[in-house]
C-alpha cells in the first residue's frame, strides 16, 4: 500500500470527520438552553478527535505523533460519555453515534499501534 500524502487520505480521519458531521447534525436538535453546555462540549470534543489526527499526521517524530493521537483518544472517551449523557437526558436515541464512535476508536487504536511499531 502506498504511503499517504495528506491526512485526508487516512481512513481513521475520514471516519472521525463523519462522526463530527453526525454530532453536529444530532446536536442541532438538542434543547436551545444546551447550546453553551452539552451541545458545545460535545461538538468541541468531536472536532478534537479529527483535528488531533490531522495535526499529529504532520509531526516529524514518533513521540509527537503519538502524543496527538493520544489526545484524540481522550476526546473519543469524552464523546463516549456525552453519548451516554445525551441518551440519559433523552436528547437522542440515535445508535449511529455510538457505532461510528466505536469504529473510530478501533481505527485510532490500530493507527496508533502502527505508528508505535513503525520505523519513522
Amino acid at each position: 500500500m502506498a504511503a499517504t500524502q495528506k491526512f485526508e487520505e487516512l481512513i481513521v480521519w475520514q471516519r472521525a470527520h463523519q462522526f463530527v458531521l453526525l454530532v453536529y447534525r444530532i446536536t442541532a436538535g438538542f434543547p436551545k438552553d444546551e447550546l453553551y453546555g452539552l451541545t458545545s462540549q460535545f461538538r468541541r470534543a468531536a472536532v478534537s478527535i479529527a483535528a488531533n489526527i490531522a495535526e499529529g499526521y504532520v509531526k516529524r517524530t514518533k513521540p509527537e505523533k503519538i502524543r496527538f493521537l493520544n489526545i484524540s483518544q481522550g476526546s473519543v472517551e469524552e464523546c463516549r460519555y456525552y453519548i451516554i449523557l445525551s441518551r440519559d437526558l433523552k436528547f437522542t436515541t440515535d445508535d449511529a453515534l455510538g457505532s461510528l464512535l466505536e469504529e473510530v476508536s478501533k481505527l485510532l487504536n490500530s493507527y496508533t499501534r502502527a505508528i508505535k511499531t513503525s520505523n519513522i
